[in-house]
């Protein structure tokens, strides 16, 4: 066992969870290197600068109780289940270097018999008789004094549930975020049938006790058994927040429309840190006066159908005449945004 080296195991599948571990963890490095490892269930991952009302498809991972969390590392939109294996590898400087952490995975990989190659655009694929296929992707962070490298493996995954998920609405948003590379993917149980987490976390074990030439002893972190990891509530806390999820999508504009009985609706709204910072609603209906008050209510909401709908219920109690319209027009515009 080595003081330099710490081997993490976390037993949560708690996205919001195990990113706050890595976060912690990762700002108290000093001299240690560490592997974590780890899992997700049912989540849409997207990087720290995306848009997720642009990137995921936010009404249907609701209904179906998919989480969203957002990365502090940059990069694309992912969806994890319990079909991946998550890594990271964390370093401090001048020892942190991510080419080390993918040749571990590319060794873990070839102890496995699985012929794979790092590719130009921080993945790693296979060749497949339909060409290059994608089985990992990873995103970095760097400060002054470390680094980190994390990413996932493909094993099982629900390839359908990756394809609903990160295909947005078309909600004709014009984004200033970064748009995911959509890439083809395929799982590694297409060559290993029996392939699981533990083989594979034990693959990569291996791989890299094998590297730095150390024997580690694992710690094993769940909600219930937690390691001392000063600062990680507020980590937590943060990272499970509407705030850091949503509120911090960049600059985007959405534009939505609709027809009813009463008339026509046009709604704009300019959006930025999860708050709307313009907003104009265009109508041809008889009916003006709600839609105008409307306008001064929602400038400076947060972007979330929660304070929208506060918002048009405070019109409908200063301007009960017009309950109907609004009514209507509340249940139509909550479905375009959740």
């Amino acid at each position: 066992m080595s003081d330099k080296y710490r081997l993490l195991i976390s037993e949560s599948y708690d996205p919001w969870f195990n990113l706050a571990v890595e976060e912690t963890i990762f700002k108290s490095i000093t001299s240690q290197k560490i592997l974590f490892l780890w899992r997700n269930q049912n989540t849409v991952v997207i990087g720290r600068g995306q848009n997720p009302w642009k990137e995921c498809n936010t009404k249907k991972m609701e209904e179906d109780g998919i989480k969203l969390a957002r990365r502090s590392s940059g990069g694309g939109a992912v969806f994890h289940d319990l079909g991946n294996t998550c890594f990271t590898f964390m370093a401090p400087k001048p020892e942190y270097d991510k080419s080390i952490s993918t040749q571990i995975i590319l060794n873990a990989l070839s102890s496995l018999d699985i012929n794979a190659k790092a590719s130009g655009r921080n993945d790693i694929v296979i060749e497949s008789t339909m060409g290059e296929k994608k089985i990992s992707g990873s995103a970095y962070k760097e400060t002054i004094s470390s680094g980190f490298h994390h990413g996932t493996l493909l094993l099982d995954a629900d390839l359908t549930k990756l394809s609903n998920y990160l295909n947005p609405d078309p909600k004709k948003l014009a984004s200033k975020g970064i748009s995911s590379v959509k890439s083809r993917v395929m799982n590694l149980a297409e060559i290993i049938p029996d392939i699981s987490h533990d083989i594979v976390s034990k693959a990569i074990i291996d791989a890299y006790e094998s590297y730095y030439n150390v024997s580690l002893q694992p710690e094993y972190i769940s909600i219930n058994n937690m390691p001392d990891l000063p600062g990680f509530a507020q980590a937590f806390e943060i990272q499970s927040s509407w705030d850091w999820n949503f509120g911090k999508a960049p600059a985007f504009t959405h534009y939505l429309d609709e027809r009813f009985s009463w008339g026509g609706v046009e709604l704009f709204l300019s959006c930025k840190d999860g708050k709307i910072i313009e907003v104009k609603i265009f109508t041809d209906s008889l009916y003006v006066a709600p839609f105008l008050a409307l306008e001064k209510l929602l400038l400076g909401s947060e972007y979330h159908p929660q304070h929208i709908e506060r918002q048009i219920n405070r019109v409908i109690i200063d301007l009960h005449e017009y309950q109907n319209i609004l009514e209507e027009f509340k249940k139509w515009i909550l479905e375009q945004i959740k």
